[in-house]
């Protein structure tokens, strides 16, 4: 028996064939069409001479065709390599060379950065299968190059699921920018990452699944979920809320843009009931949209979001105008999975990042591994334990640096800070790379993001650190304010210190027309810091 992303995909398949499994518009695929063509692709890609372990890359937006690529490549046993569609060349080639890819799925409109990466560089890349998106690109790099059709793949080879027995040690790659660095691939057995991200554990009750028939057999016993993961799939968030899906027989909603209005349209359309989001950059424009429009929501129970800030603001509008949902804020990241969750109450939730019941293999440890206590009030590291990655693929620095042992229990600590609640539950406070040390005291960017955000003129902010002669460095604000209004620096502290200390409060301010944050919604720091070093600020105290 193993616990692996096709197998528990195919037990859904065989219980449901005639379920829908996926949609988007007019386009629909059943259980059983999903699986056939994941069977010819998985065969081309073997034919192209991709062998169990080998890296297969997918850089695609989120459409049909790309969730038929991944379940293609677990069936193959081959290794995905997520690659995210807004890298310029030099990020390109650094993952096409860093994984050590051998086929690269991708959609036409990419073919002139591929081609430009694979003439300049010296990659593993031996294939390309090119899927349509209508933009007329020429698929091509030479004419010698013998680039393979997405769907003449899937129509040459047979749909027959006759591949051999899969191994607990297959692997999931997840490749993740962070906030600074290249991008890292991090390496999980598929088993440990489905415990933590695929509910392998339950959610709830914390309770392992022994048996791997358990999700396909309680999705054929009940009613179908109509889930909508909107953020790209090149965020593990995305990828997993299409396989919990794709494991109890629910039907994924598919998208490959974003925009508020499309999204209500399409939970309308579809009848979804779970949306997922990454926090304000894609919750704050939807709320806004719903307030604004006439939608009808009657099918929505959850609103769902990790891996970005989700700002209590925010959630409030949301249980506003859908009072009889679930709005939930999780925890998690690329190296420890799941770690826990939070439901948002009117007027309840704190201002920062979330406060969450973690689950029992979320820790908080001093520098010298000590586990805190819970109403301690000490700052720590997030640490996870059980279930985590193997490594840091191509980087055993990087590896031991996150992946640490204290009195023999190995922890995974990627370096969020956190504290323990009295009760029990984890404060999320953010990276510790992304703290600022003003006077010695230390500022976490996300809590003031989430108290700036309060403040009705501020459509969205990032917080960093500047230099200052007297403190080292002093909390700085980068913002959008809604409608071209530019409040004033004092009345965006007035809201921020009735949450936080003085000390929290931004010092100097600069306005942008919009804010860079990736395509998952995460704030992109280092863009931040380029507008606080190329001009003074709009305002300052």
């Amino acid at each position: 028996m193993a616990f692996t992303i096709a197998d528990l995909f195919e037990h859904a398949v065989d219980l449901m064939p005639d379920r829908v499994a996926l949609e988007s518009g007019d386009r629909s695929l059943t259980y059983a069409e999903l699986d056939g063509r994941a069977n010819a692709l998985a065969h081309t890609l073997r034919s192209l001479g991709v062998q169990p372990g080998d890296s297969v890359g997918l850089y695609s937006r989120n459409t049909i065709e790309s969730v038929e690529a991944m379940i293609a490549i677990f069936k193959a046993r081959a290794v995905m390599v997520n690659v995210n569609y807004r890298y310029v060349e030099s990020e390109l080639e650094h993952i096409f060379s860093d994984s050590q890819m051998r086929v690269l799925i991708h959609e036409r409109q990419y073919t002139p950065k591929v081609c430009n990466v694979l003439s300049n560089s010296t990659t593993d890349v031996a294939h390309r299968i090119v899927i349509e998106d209508g933009s007329g690109t020429p698929l091509a790099c030479s004419d010698a190059d013998a680039v393979v059709e997405y769907e003449r793949a899937v129509a040459d080879s047979s749909p027959d699921r006759d591949f051999e027995e899969r191994s607990g040690d297959d692997l999931y790659m997840l490749y993740t920018g962070g906030t600074t660095g290249r991008p890292k691939g991090v390496v999980w057995r598929q088993e440990d990452v489905w415990r933590v991200l695929g509910g392998g554990i339950d959610w709830y009750t914390g309770r392992p699944i022994e048996d791997e028939w358990e999700h396909a057999r309680t999705g054929a016993e009940g009613g179908q979920l109509v889930r909508f993961p909107i953020p790209p799939f090149i965020h593990g968030g995305s990828q997993w809320a299409v396989f919990q899906s794709l494991f109890a027989g629910g039907k994924a909603v598919v998208y490959p843009d974003f925009d508020a209005a499309s999204v209500w349209q399409a939970v309308q359309r579809h009848g979804v009931n779970v949306v997922f989001i990454t926090g304000d950059a894609m919750g704050r424009p939807m709320i806004e949209e719903l307030e604004a429009g006439d939608y009808d929501t009657s099918t929505v129970v959850s609103v769902a979001s990790s891996a970005a800030l989700f700002s209590p603001s925010v959630k409030d509008r949301y249980l506003d105008r859908l009072p009889n949902a679930v709005i939930v804020d999780a925890i998690g990241s690329s190296e420890t999975g799941f770690g826990g969750m939070g439901m948002a109450v009117k007027g309840q939730s704190r201002v920062g990042a979330p406060t969450v019941k973690a689950d029992p293999s979320t820790h908080v440890l001093a520098d010298d591994g000590r586990l805190l206590e819970a109403g301690s009030g000490e700052v720590g590291r997030l640490a996870r334990s059980g279930h985590i990655p193997l490594r840091y693929h191509n980087d055993p620095a990087k590896s031991a640096e996150t992946f640490v042992v204290y009195d023999g229990v190995r922890y995974s600590m990627p370096g969020d800070f956190a504290t323990i609640e009295a009760d029990g539950t984890i404060t999320m406070l953010g990276r510790g790379s992304m703290s600022i040390n003003t006077g010695g005291e230390k500022v976490f960017p996300e809590e003031v993001e989430a108290a700036l955000k309060a403040h009705p003129d501020v459509f969205d902010a990032v917080v960093v650190g500047v230099a200052d002669d007297r403190f080292g460095q002093r909390v700085a604000a980068v913002v959008q304010p809604r409608n071209g209004h530019r409040p004033a620096l004092e009345a965006l502290n007035t809201v921020v210190r009735a949450e936080l200390a003085g000390y929290k409060c931004p010092r100097s301010v600069w306005f942008v027309d919009e804010l860079k944050r990736s395509p998952a919604g995460k704030p992109d720091y280092r863009w931040a810091r380029e507008v606080t070093d190329a001009r003074t600020a709009d305002q300052a105290l």
